[in-house]
């Protein structure tokens, strides 16, 4: 997805304006009298991740990933969302603050799109930056379900003044296919700074002490990895000249796994998380995202040549978790060069020193329990593994009032937090304080604490949960209710 800036303004410009708007959500059983911003449509197709590598999955309009959807923050906008598949389905809007209503989270009370039906949903889109779309099934078992397909999308929400300090933007969605059931395949768990901490791993052995079951429950591996689509080698390159600089806007779009991602011989600045712009932009030689993470860089394209840009992992690259970059008059064979060991530092985005003091904090510790859950592992909060039954555990918010959320994770995986209709500000990570870093999802390290603020500014009923869909499926979620 390469757009120069002459095309963005050009797509932006005509963007309609919804002159009456509708209600925010509405089931249509027959074609509606007027007609939508956008549409969308839930259906089976094939993606050609090579001409060898033919995968059958759900997609939204029968690509991967979905279009891009561009939005401009303020202008409301209306979207139709076509289900052509057999089971009733969710498109989140990753990101946006937005009504619960049209969030499409079931657990906000959101409505389902039905199967072989239509909904219609309506907001305004906020705040500018890089957002994403995508499924929020459960999935448990099936892995044909979920986040394991290839319902994902990006959204640019363009702001009101855009500062354009760069030539071109290219849009990469990180992408594994062919998912399978294992007990192994664990990711690398030394990504991030910060140490672990002795009584965090005292307690989570202690709860393997406990455990009926001492073996690991299930985790996902992967047969096939792709970017926007196509695997390493096949598809058209990214192109580049000399002297230009490029804006990276990459999505994971992962059900379970961390990315990284490097160019050789280039660095990435790193200009905004998540789509909102960080107080202190910073040069680093890979980028690490977890599931639903972004992150939008500029890389100045100063290194004329053929070379691969992928994942530091060379198992994954070789199954195809990369892309060429080809500069003008560049000829011979794509070169890989390994990054040098680098650990991903949330602060070093932000500004030195903690944040104002919050109102209230809640703290949530989170354990594992091995394959306690047909030999899938549990996960809980404060003890309790989340009931979609009775909605709880359950938090009550205040409007107004400033929470800071202290997580203390006692077990060794990483976990990417996201908290829906909300964006938070990183106050304490990797054992440092920070301050000006506004995220939705943040990767919490194995045996580590993390300690983030919001403002309940936007009412109705908010769920949290570890994005990794196996987490997320088995216990950890929780849900804010504004009192």
């Amino acid at each position: 997805m390469n757009l120069d800036r002459r095309s963005l303004l050009k797509y932006a410009g005509i963007i309609p304006l919804a002159c009456a708007f509708p209600p925010p959500v509405r089931a249509v059983e027959e074609a509606p009298a007027t007609k939508a911003d956008y549409s969308l449509h839930i259906g089976t197709g094939q993606v050609e991740l090579s001409p060898d590598h033919i995968v059958s999955t759900t997609l939204y309009d029968g690509q991967f990933p979905g279009p891009l959807l561009r939005f401009r923050e303020g202008q409301p906008v209306v979207v139709d969302i076509h289900n052509d598949t057999d089971l009733p389905e969710l498109v989140h809007w990753h990101g946006q603050m937005i009504p619960s209503e049209v969030d499409g989270t079931a657990e906000e009370g959101s409505p389902f799109v039905p199967a072989r039906g239509m909904l219609r949903v309506a907001f305004v889109p906020k705040p500018a930056g890089f957002r994403v779309y995508h499924t929020h099934v459960a999935a448990g078992s099936d892995l044909n379900r979920g986040t394991y397909t290839g319902q994902v999308g990006p959204v640019y929400i363009a702001p009101r003044d855009e500062p354009g300090a760069y030539d071109r933007e290219v849009f990469l969605v990180l992408k594994e296919f062919a998912p399978r059931f294992s007990h192994g395949g664990d990711m690398a768990k030394d990504v991030l700074v910060g140490s672990p901490l002795a009584a965090l791993r005292h307690m989570s052995k202690a709860a393997d002490n406990k455990a009926k079951r001492k073996t690991k429950g299930f985790e996902v591996d992967y047969d096939m990895f792709a970017i926007n689509g196509r695997m390493l080698g096949h598809g058209e390159p990214i192109r580049v000249k000399a002297g230009e600089q490029v804006l990276f806007h990459v999505l994971n779009a992962s059900a379970t796994e961390i990315r990284s991602l490097t160019l050789p011989g280039h660095v990435f600045r790193v200009v905004a998380l998540d789509g909102n712009p960080v107080p202190a932009p910073a040069e680093v030689p890979v980028l690490w995202l977890g599931t639903a993470e972004r992150v939008s860089a500029i890389v100045d394209m100063n290194r004329p040549g053929l070379w691969v840009m992928g994942d530091c992992t060379d198992d994954d690259r070789r199954k195809g978790m990369g892309v060429v970059v080809e500069y003008a008059g560049a000829s011979g064979k794509p070169r890989w060069e390994r990054p040098a060991p680098f650990r991903w530092d949330y602060s070093r985005f932000g500004k030195p020193g903690g944040s104002r003091p919050p109102g209230e904090t809640i703290e949530l510790t989170i354990e594992k329990h091995n394959g306690a859950v047909g030999g899938f592992n549990q996960w809980t909060l404060n003890g309790q593994a989340f009931s979609r039954a009775t909605l709880t555990p359950a938090y009550t918010l205040h409007q107004g009032r400033r929470y800071r959320l202290k997580f203390r994770n006692a077990s060794d995986d990483i976990h990417p937090i996201h908290l829906h209709r909300h964006s938070f500000e990183l106050t304490r990570i990797g054992g440092r304080s920070t301050s000006g870093v506004m995220k939705d999802v943040v990767m919490l390290g194995g045996f580590q604490e993390l300690e983030c603020d919001f403002v309940a500014d936007n009412p109705g009923p908010t769920l949290f949960h570890c994005h990794q869909q196996l987490h997320m499926d088995f216990g950890f979620m929780a849900l804010f209710r504004y009192a």
